[in-house]
């Protein structure tokens, strides 16, 4: 079984996305805000049943881009393994994934933890990731995505 079939709702969330992204503080207060176009692509050649590139941009012009290349388990689980992250996600019920990662260079003691909703219709989803060291609460990220329609 293959990556669409063992995960059908992850399938849906194929194509482009544009959106926001606002880091909160533990207390709600905005420390960075920027616009975000992702595109999650499942290739029918290469190493990699899924790939994923997020392009973010600030109001300033700054822009970064990351790549996350995903392998699938067979088992209904994708893990993602890079120079920047690693990382497993999975569905939790019909419109809810659920991701938890690292960032490799901040180390093991800060994990992230994200919930990610789609919409019935598949136009829209939200996306809520938790930033936990220690079992505290560092920040909070808060994403609004539109599936772009070309």
């Amino acid at each position: 079984m293959g990556i669409r079939e063992g995960m059908p709702l992850l399938a849906k969330h194929e194509g482009d996305w544009e959106g926001t992204y606002t880091h909160v503080d533990p207390e709600g207060k905005i420390l960075d805000q920027h616009k975000s176009h992702l595109t999650c692509a499942f290739p029918e050649d290469g190493d990699y049943p899924y790939h994923q590139t997020n392009t973010y941009t600030w109001p300033d012009g700054r822009t970064e881009v990351h790549q996350f290349p995903g392998t699938y388990d067979g088992y209904g689980r994708m893990h993602f393994d890079t120079d920047r992250m690693k990382g497993v996600t999975w569905g939790l019920d019909e419109n809810t994934i659920y991701l938890t990662w690292i960032y490799k260079a901040e180390g093991e003691d800060l994990r992230l933890f994200e919930m990610i909703v789609l919409s019935d219709d598949g136009r829209h989803r939200t996306r809520t990731w938790q930033w936990i060291r220690d079992g505290k609460v560092e920040m909070r990220t808060l994403i609004n995505e539109t599936r772009v329609v070309g």
